[in-house]
């Protein structure tokens, strides 16, 4: 494994560490509802700042790991698939390879 593949594994890793803790806080505060919410049953703007940023930030990793991915060379992973095998370059019907035309 080289550092790209490590940094694109990373994204992957943060992005599903972000929505788990939004899952996991959202289920907290549905819980524990009554002692979080103030007499207008708001939420705190801490809690709602946490909740929204932590949400966005797992959208922000997605976007971060989908171009890692797209650096590395790999192609979508399947369902249960850690590391994809690398991209098949498609020969042109002109007879000349992808990469070539993507140099141009």
């Amino acid at each position: 494994m080289n550092g790209t593949i490590a940094i694109w594994l990373f994204f992957r890793a943060l992005r599903w560490a972000c929505w788990i803790g939004f899952v996991g806080f959202s289920i907290y505060a549905g819980i524990n509802r009554e002692t979080i919410v103030d007499q207008f049953g708001h939420l705190p703007y801490w809690e709602e700042l946490f909740m929204i940023g932590i949400s966005v930030a797992a959208i922000c990793m997605g976007f971060l790991e989908l171009m890692a991915r797209d650096w590395t060379g790999l192609q979508r992973p399947r369902f249960g698939e850690l590391i994809p095998p690398p991209r098949q370059l498609v020969a042109d019907p002109t007879g000349q390879s992808a990469q070539t035309m993507l140099s141009r």
